[in-house]
């Protein structure tokens, strides 16, 4: 009757006149009825009272769902669909109890039920300290697995894992994984991807692994959804990168809270592989992996509050965020901070520089932390500034291969900064840096090759490093580009090819850029006269202040009055 709506109640009333004669059956039939709501309104305090009733006088069932109720722990204390009761029946003292569940859930494996002895098991290998039983789990799982329980294949494989053992070196657990992930169990479907993703146990299969993720994912499991995803978009032997389709399980995984999910469409969108890649999209996932303390999310949140993509430019915010990155150890944010305040920048955007340590890592050998223990020691981090010290740690950092400290300790030897001013050595590391691309590096070692100090003259070889600095985006290597190719260099003279260059400064709102591209106009230096885009660029140099642009200005409005 209880099994059809129609009749329903009438079912419910004759369970619960049997329950309360002491029916054990009854009871638990009624507990069912009071959760889900057949055959009389919902309530989870009576719904808890009678399976605890009927769990207390030997229910198998009755105790195995009691246990599993023990175990959750329901979101603001009400449970994800109303089942934490307001007050608890007698017998139970707080909710959730893991403990608590632990013995119910082994009265009912006693009982002989093959799903309660997988739960048993699965709690004496990962439950509270004072439960644990290593031996006694993995015996109790055998014996659910024997009755022909999924669940206990499961936990047989998550004793093995919790007893520390290598993941995928126990072929007993593998098998026994491997029956619950044909049967259909999500979580071993899950498992049984990620050890033929990273080839435990197993050889590393990236299109078997994509087979048992996508399984998991259709059923909801989080980080299969997030695994399935980040396989799709990486790509490889037996699994073609579908960039859609990739998104769209890291969407799912994301949004269900998981924040590499979120980190990872964060980098689909800033560069530009989302189906409608924006950057107002990507500062939403990053500060979702961020607000998770995801150390890669933090930096490129703080990238994007400094430069204004998809939010407005907030120093602030970049400090926090770069800080908060920082904090979390990400060497790379670490880096771009020392860098920021190697470039004197610690004045308007990072007021408060984040108290890290990093003499420990430096001590112990490691190249980037002795770069950024140069710079807090450089910049008087938490310290009063010592340039003697900090030269010492950025050679160390430069020997570790450390571009950024090849440069820095370059430009410090060539100002005498906390040592004896040393050209030559000096330019032996910027051309270091310079060799691996920094743009920084290139025009100070550029240079230093035009004019000859540290070693011998070479504008050939300054005007390679500048066209490096060019192609990395540096405004200034367009000016110097310009200069060279304008004459009066060991090269040959080429006016086409600097008022390319000087166009290409000029458009980029470099002023002396702006003041050569104006007089190769009025004069006609590299083709014809055009004296009105002369005049624009003389205007625009002369609005940043150069006092030259203002005479040529001046000169080109006599000879006018004068013709």
């Amino acid at each position: 009757m209880l099994e059809h709506e129609a009749r329903a109640a009438r079912g419910f009333a004759l369970l619960g006149t049997l329950a309360q004669e002491g029916m054990i059956a009854a009871q638990y039939q009624v507990a069912r009825a009071y959760l889900e709501g057949t055959g009389v309104p919902r309530s989870p305090v009576e719904g808890v009272r009678w399976m605890h009733t009927a769990a207390s006088a030997g229910h198998a069932e009755a105790g195995f769902s009691l246990a599993l109720m023990l175990l959750v722990d329901p979101p603001h204390r009400q449970g994800a669909d109303g089942l934490l009761p307001v007050t608890l029946p007698e017998g139970l003292e707080r909710w959730p109890d893991p403990v608590a569940a632990t013995g119910w859930a082994g009265r009912a494996a006693q009982a002989g039920l093959p799903e309660a002895q997988a739960l048993y098991g699965y709690l004496l290998a990962t439950g509270p300290e004072g439960v644990r039983d290593p031996q006694a789990a993995r015996a109790w799982c055998m014996r659910a697995a024997d009755a022909g329980c999924p669940q206990g294949d499961l936990g047989l494989a998550v004793t093995h894992l919790s007893a520390g053992g290598v993941p995928g070196s126990d072929p007993d657990a593998l098998a026994a994984l491997t029956r619950a992930a044909e049967y259909g169990l999500p979580t071993a479907q899950y498992m049984l991807g990620l050890l033929h993703e990273r080839g435990w146990g197993l050889p590393p299969d990236g299109a078997c692994a994509a087979g048992w993720y996508a399984r998991a994912a259709d059923s909801g499991v989080r980080p299969a959804q997030a695994r399935y995803g980040a396989l799709l978009l990486r790509g490889g032997t037996g699994t073609p990168r579908d960039v859609m389709a990739a998104e769209t399980w890291l969407r799912r995984a994301a949004l269900a809270g998981d924040r590499e999910a979120a980190a990872l469409l964060g980098d689909l969108h800033i560069h530009g592989e989302a189906a409608i890649a924006g950057d107002h999209e990507a500062v939403k996932w990053y500060r979702m992996a961020a607000q998770q303390d995801h150390a890669m999310a933090c930096r490129m949140l703080a990238f994007l509050h400094r430069h204004g993509r998809g939010v407005a430019a907030d120093a602030t915010q970049a400090r926090i965020w770069l800080e908060r990155a920082c904090a979390l150890g990400d060497v790379a944010a670490m880096t771009d901070l020392a860098a920021a305040f190697m470039a004197q920048e610690a004045d308007t955007t990072m007021a408060s520089p984040p108290a890290i340590d990093f003499a420990p890592a430096a001590r112990a050998g490691d190249p980037v932390a002795a770069f950024n223990l140069a710079v807090s020691l450089h910049a008087g981090m938490g310290c009063a500034p010592r340039p003697g010290q900090a030269v010492v740690w950025m050679e160390r950092a430069a020997r570790g291969g450390v571009v950024n400290a090849q440069y820095w300790l370059g430009r410090m030897l060539l100002g005498g900064e906390g040592v004896e001013a040393d050209a030559v050595r000096a330019r032996h590391w910027l051309e270091q840096a310079a060799h691996h691309g920094l743009p920084e590096a290139c025009l100070v070692a550029a240079q230093l090759r035009l004019e000859g100090r540290g070693g011998p003259r070479d504008h050939a070889g300054a005007l390679a490093l500048y066209h490096a600095a060019a192609d990395a985006g540096r405004v200034e290597a367009l000016f110097s580009l310009g200069a060279m190719y304008g004459g009066g260099h060991d090269i040959t003279p080429d006016r086409t090819r600097a008022l390319h260059w000087f166009r290409l400064g000029a458009a980029r709102g470099h002023a002396l850029s702006q003041l050569m591209l104006g007089r190769y106009l009025a004069r006609g230096l590299a083709g014809a006269v055009d004296a009105a885009q002369a005049r624009h660029w003389f205007g625009q140099a002369a609005a940043q202040g150069l006092a030259a642009a203002r005479s040529e200005l001046a000169r080109m409005d006599a000879g006018h009055a004068a013709t």
